[in-house]
């Protein structure tokens, strides 16, 4: 039998796109954020302004000068907690449904609803 390629598997997460959150652990711990891309793949997340990492570049043409470039690094999405702006409390997340039926995230502590309709 040939060799199957195995398939990316994808992590369910609890935060999104979008979202704004706390980190709860390591050496950014307590900044508040909004996730700019979530990972499924590695159940990850990158954070603005969250595990800020330097890159030094060199200099790519003749006469250019050399750089030295920060960006987000990715982070666990196991350390980040939804965040509610309007009452500033980091909260778990559960799932319930609208009245339409749908399906939507919402904040525990708050009673906050995460997903527009």
């Amino acid at each position: 039998m040939a060799n199957k390629k195995q398939q990316p598997k994808f992590y369910k997460m609890h935060v999104k796109t979008g979202d704004t959150v706390q980190v709860i652990s390591g050496k950014d711990k307590g900044k508040v954020g909004e996730v700019i891309r979530a990972l499924p793949q590695m159940s990850q997340v990158i954070v603005k302004g969250v595990n800020i990492k330097t890159k030094h570049m060199k200099p790519q043409a003749e006469g250019e000068s050399g750089s030295i470039v920060t960006q987000e690094a990715p982070i666990h999405s196991s350390n980040v907690m939804l965040y509610s702006t309007k009452q500033n409390v980091a909260s778990r997340v559960c799932y319930t449904f609208t009245e339409s039926g749908k399906k939507v995230r919402m904040l525990k502590k708050t009673g906050e609803i995460l997903d527009k309709e």
